[in-house]
């Protein structure tokens, strides 16, 4: 709360002198605005830039280093015993303070000697900050008041602030593509360390999957099974199901809402349909638990059929329903991108509405509806949490939909949850399936991407 404070006194400071720098640039010439380099809500952007962002740049700087620095006033301050602790059981004893001093509760303390260094934990947090407020503040003031003086009638304001804005924006964008290279570097190195313990053949055309240690020497591969085949097979059948679902439902009312509907029913079922895709997918996996899993196992049963209750059948019907609106959103704006010369041609040409969609502007748009539906694989192909609670988690290599199959998703999410070590072959080959899935899905997206910017270039 008290850090929301401060940023809202920052901004309420930075609106003030934003004020103060667009009145000065008016009336040092005299109210005639025009005689002024730029525009005067420039000169006050300017002054609020000045006032601001150094001021950020500190504070982000402080919080960055405040808990080192609060670290070691801690450790100096504890007795001379606990001073000479291992250093596994000092960084258990450091973690403990920090979160009695978060917490504010030390009934819980293991001892006087945590109790003792939270107490002085939390002083000297709020020491910390009440400096960082009255340093930010200052610095937001002095920098506001330097700003303000410089505001003249031949100061290029604009150029300034469309300065700043531009390194903001190339930041911004270091700080994305950063990312994405640490995120793949990650899973390389990761997956690199997975295929020294586990040769890649066996990971790639291995049809066993069972990625926990063995107990008994008897069990199947004493280190484990690692053969995904099982893994990509699942997500395959499930993504086909879904797939199955989603392009015909999709495209179907993608084309009557864009050729047939009237207006006024467009302007209600486009939205509702697209309401769909504003649904969380942990409710699209309830909804696949609770409802269509049940009702296809008794479907099952009453036409003599044997549906598990985790089958490919119900997770890949609901993902589809899921992928629906996307489909739909996608295809709707390639087919009303399609010029109406065509139409207009093949109506004087003698064709119907029906053989003028059929015959001129789906296969118009068709570049673009593939675009759509591969960026929709990739959609299905990297869901998680609807495959997470309605699909299995035993790896069966089968092509039947109604048996029960797990996904690459799963097995991530699987492999990964609760105290891991980061040595074995069993956590790491959650990172080796990670990378298959990234290549994956990079791929589908690169070629749907290719394939609708064909299409914009030949209709732009």
């Amino acid at each position: 709360m008290q850090f929301v404070t401060l940023l809202a006194s920052l901004s309420l400071l930075s609106v003030v002198l934003y004020r103060m720098g667009r009145g000065r640039a008016i009336r040092s010439v005299g109210g005639n605005a025009a005689t002024l380099h730029s525009l005067p809500s420039y000169y006050g952007y300017y002054v609020a830039l000045w006032c601001g962002v150094p001021a950020v740049m500190l504070i982000a700087v402080w919080l960055a280093g405040e808990p080192f620095l609060l670290k070691s006033l801690v450790l100096d301050g504890l007795p001379s015993e606990a001073g000479g602790l291992p250093a596994a059981r000092l960084s258990l004893l450091v973690n403990e303070v920090r979160q009695l001093a978060a917490s504010g509760d030390y009934r819980f303390a293991s001892g006087d000697v945590a109790r003792a260094a939270a107490e002085h934990y939390r002083e000297l947090r709020s020491i910390s900050f009440a400096a960082m407020s009255v340093a930010a503040l200052a610095l937001a003031i002095a920098c506001g008041v330097h700003a303000l003086r410089r505001v003249s009638p031949s100061l290029r304001a604009r150029n300034r602030v469309e300065g700043a804005v531009q390194v903001f924006l190339i930041t911004s964008s270091t700080i994305a593509i950063f990312t994405t290279i640490g995120i793949v570097l990650s899973l390389v190195f990761e997956s690199l360390r997975f295929f020294r313990l586990v040769p890649i053949t066996d990971f790639i055309f291995g049809l066993d999957w069972s990625p926990q240690m063995a107990m008994r020497q008897e069990q199947v591969g004493a280190s484990g099974a690692f053969g995904a085949v099982p893994l990509f097979a699942g997500t395959l059948l499930i993504s086909v199901i879904a797939m199955a679902v989603a392009v015909p439902v999709g495209l179907l009312s993608a084309i009557y809402m864009a050729e047939y509907a009237d207006r006024r029913f467009r302007a209600v079922a486009k939205p509702l349909l697209e309401v769909l895709a504003g649904i969380p997918t942990v409710v699209y996996g309830f909804f696949a638990v609770v409802t269509v899993a049940p009702f296809l196992r008794q479907l099952g049963e009453t036409a003599g059929l044997t549906i598990a209750s985790e089958s490919a059948l119900a997770t890949g019907i609901v993902m589809g329903v899921m992928i629906i609106p996307f489909i739909s959103s996608l295809s709707d704006d390639v087919i009303c991108a399609v010029p109406e010369s065509l139409r207009h041609g093949s109506y004087g040409l003698g064709a119907t509405r029906s053989e003028t969609i059929k015959q001129v502007v789906i296969p118009a748009a068709l570049p673009g509806i593939v675009g759509g539906v591969l960026l929709a694989v990739s959609r299905a192909i990297g869901e998680t949490m609807i495959v997470v609670m309605a699909a299995g988690l035993s790896a069966h290599l089968t092509a039947n939909p109604f048996a029960s199959v797990t996904t690459v998703t799963v097995q991530i999410v699987s492999l990964l949850v609760g105290d891991q070590e980061f040595d074995s072959p069993k956590t790491l080959s959650a990172f080796a399936l990670g990378l298959v899935l990234f290549v994956v899905t990079l791929g589908l997206n690169v070629v749907a991407l290719s394939v609708v910017r064909k299409y914009r270039e030949k209709y732009d």
